[in-house]
């Protein structure tokens, strides 16, 4: 017996959470199982700084070469992600062979994982957020992700070189709309 294929639109978080339905996980799945969600960039990602508004506050924040920021998950450990699914679907992990650090002071690393040569800075594995578009943070305090910073310390146990880091504790996500913009 043949299953049906199920087929889900494609909903921004933003326009549920505007409609008064947050989205989860489970909200936004599909259901053929092999299915890779698109990584935010296939070959050599080149990770910067740049000036942006987090929380109405200026701060340097990671990025993509396109521009998007980038986010960590405060439920991934640095050797495994645990963003599948729907929820990778809206949150795309950085993906690349031979990642190229700019301004960084920390470790850029790549972690073979679910998403395969998924980047890491700081033994924290990076995504960017769908509802983002360059020089735009709109992901901030969502469903336990972050904004990547330079300071972002490392995870306990993570080899750091060296790297002297003290900055980078979860900011907490303003309150009204839960955005944290």
């Amino acid at each position: 017996m043949r299953h049906p294929r199920i087929i889900i639109a494609s909903v921004s978080l933003a326009a549920a959470a505007a409609i008064g339905g947050g989205v989860t996980a489970a909200a936004a799945t599909t259901s053929h199982a092999s299915s890779r969600p698109a990584a935010s960039q296939a070959a050599a990602a080149t990770v910067r700084t740049v000036q942006a508004s987090v929380g109405g506050k200026t701060e340097t924040i990671l990025v993509n070469s396109q521009g998007l920021p980038l986010y960590y998950y405060l439920n991934d450990t640095a050797a495994k992600s645990v963003v599948t699914g729907g929820l990778a679907a809206l949150w795309p992990p950085l993906t690349s062979g031979s990642p190229v650090a700019t301004g960084l002071t920390g470790k850029l690393a790549v972690v073979m994982d679910v998403h395969g040569d998924q980047v890491a800075y700081n033994g924290h594995l990076l995504y960017t957020f769908a509802d983002d578009h360059a020089g735009q943070v709109t992901g901030q305090g969502v469903q336990g992700f972050f904004v990547a910073t330079p300071g972002l310390t490392p995870i306990a146990g993570y080899p750091t070189a060296g790297s002297s880091t003290t900055a980078g504790t979860a900011p907490a996500a303003s309150s009204g709309s839960g955005y944290g913009y």
